[in-house]
């Protein structure tokens, strides 16, 4: 028979570590609750903060008839939790690695995760707030079925949502020689009920105008480059919350070529804040100028297609 521990058991852990916790084996089970698989456990979820709340008892009957009390485990309730450690646990289940766009993908990757909406009332409130205010979400979509869409992935979503998002993403370079006719800055993007966006983040997948491969497609060398100076300029405008302007781009896209030296100077004769992206870190990596590094090894003898 088991005994029964009078006093209850405060065991704490935050959602991911408990997540992880239940995944893991089992150690082998002993009737000594002090030195079998109880002990290790209880340790193991001391270093946390949330309480679990104590042991309820059923009772059975063994071999012999006998009523005996088995330890059963107790319900655990969401909202017992305080809000911020509720936020904990929404975030770890709704921030996403990528960028929200108009995808096939969609239907496998994040309508399982919106599922928590439909839980109650209190649930949807909090939930999507997370998932649209954490989240980068495009402007434009750039999948090949959604690319010519008349309807992006702001105007499709309702007002109330557009309402909390905080981060938009920019990507320039697809569709160069001809841009849909659905990447213009109008009412149909629900931009007005974007009141709290503090981030736009810029991508710039090629400039058409950085070298003469590009020459003689499009409508001409610059069209491209004041297509998007007039896609960024009119988003400032339309956005005026926006505070931080984040450059990102491929990795053959140079910090002095013509498209992005002027998206900086429209971003700076608005006034707002230039950050950099993860990807190329333009503030801390130098560029190499390849034709000073040529030059200098003519001078040390090291150039070999002179020899």
């Amino acid at each position: 028979m088991l005994p029964r521990t009078e006093a209850p058991l405060s065991w704490a852990c935050g959602p991911v570590a408990l997540i992880h916790i239940l995944l893991q084996p089992r150690p082998p089970f002993s009737r000594d609750l002090n030195n079998g698989c109880i002990e290790p456990l209880k340790r193991r979820l001391d270093r946390f903060r949330v309480t679990m709340g104590e042991h309820r008892y059923s009772t059975d009957e063994d071999e012999d008839g006998k009523e005996v009390e088995k330890p059963t485990a107790a319900h655990f309730r969401l909202f017992d939790l305080p809000f911020e450690l509720r936020l904990r646990v929404y975030e770890y289940c709704l921030v996403l690695p990528t960028i929200v766009d108009l995808d096939t993908a969609n239907s496998r990757v994040i309508a399982p995760l919106l599922r928590l909406f439909l839980v109650n009332r209190r649930t949807h409130e909090e939930t999507y707030r997370v998932f649209y205010g954490r989240n980068t979400f495009r402007v434009f979509p750039v999948h090949g079925r959604f690319f010519h869409t008349k309807a992006p992935l702001l105007g499709r979503l309702p007002p109330r949502y557009r309402a909390v998002i905080t981060k938009l993403d920019l990507r320039l370079g697809p569709g160069w020689t001809a841009p849909p006719r659905c990447w213009v800055v109008n009412e149909n993007l629900g931009l007005a009920d974007m009141l709290k966006v503090r981030l736009l983040k810029i991508y710039v997948e090629c400039d058409p105008s950085s070298h003469p491969t590009f020459e003689g497609y499009g409508k001409g060398m610059h069209w491209y480059t004041e297509f998007s100076v007039e896609l960024t300029r009119n988003l400032i405008i339309a956005m005026p919350s926006v505070i931080e302007i984040e450059f990102d781009g491929h990795p053959g896209i140079k910090r002095s070529s013509p498209l992005l030296q002027a998206l900086l100077d429209e971003v700076k004769a608005h006034n707002k804040c230039v950050l950099w992206g993860p990807e190329r870190r333009w503030d801390k990596v130098k560029e190499i100028d390849m034709a000073n590094i040529q030059t200098m090894m003519q001078k040390l003898g090291l150039d070999r297609r002179n020899g």
